[in-house]
């Protein structure tokens, strides 16, 4: 079924709406404090008429027969578009920090950065990050850089999703 655009989408979503609806794949993760694996991983962006997406990421470690067997990660949050095709994202995470992203949306192409990462203090030290969306093809690919643990900004997480 295609892509339709829905009828009550607030006109500021327009250059986000590419993003909508349910995304479903799997990844990759890397980083020098862990092991290399694999995961499942399943996005949500809805929207309720307001000039915002609602972001929910869920991934989960899938086994051999490709069905889920338990939860990783999981985030949350808002993207906010701006004037001029710019970008504000506010995310949480239950593992106890929240970050404030800027970026630039160029067509299909979404680029952000962290400005503030607040954490509690018993949540891992994640420092910055750096993300990258992009339909290609019908798909939905993005990578995600991560400081954290003392370690620099460097590739930990990226996957490739399809439009359930």
């Amino acid at each position: 079924m295609p892509f339709e655009i829905p009828q009550d989408l607030h006109p500021d979503l327009m250059p986000l709406a590419w993003l909508l609806g349910r995304w479903e794949g799997r990844g990759h993760g890397d980083y020098p404090t862990i092991d290399k694996f694999e995961f499942g991983q399943q996005i949500d962006f809805s929207h309720n008429g307001k000039p915002f997406l609602h972001f929910v990421s869920q991934t989960f470690v899938v086994g051999e027969d490709g069905k889920r067997e338990r939860p990783l990660a999981m985030e949350t949050g808002f993207w906010r578009p701006r004037p001029d095709n710019k970008l504000e994202v506010v995310l949480a995470h239950p593992t106890g920090f929240a970050e404030i992203w800027y970026g630039e949306i160029e067509g299909a192409k979404i680029e952000m950065r962290t400005d503030v990462v607040a954490r509690t203090a018993t949540a891992k030290e994640v420092t910055a990050g750096h993300r990258l969306y992009g339909l290609v093809k019908g798909e939905l690919l993005w990578a995600y850089d991560m400081a954290a643990e003392g370690q620099p900004l460097q590739p930990h997480l990226w996957a490739t999703l399809i439009r359930a």
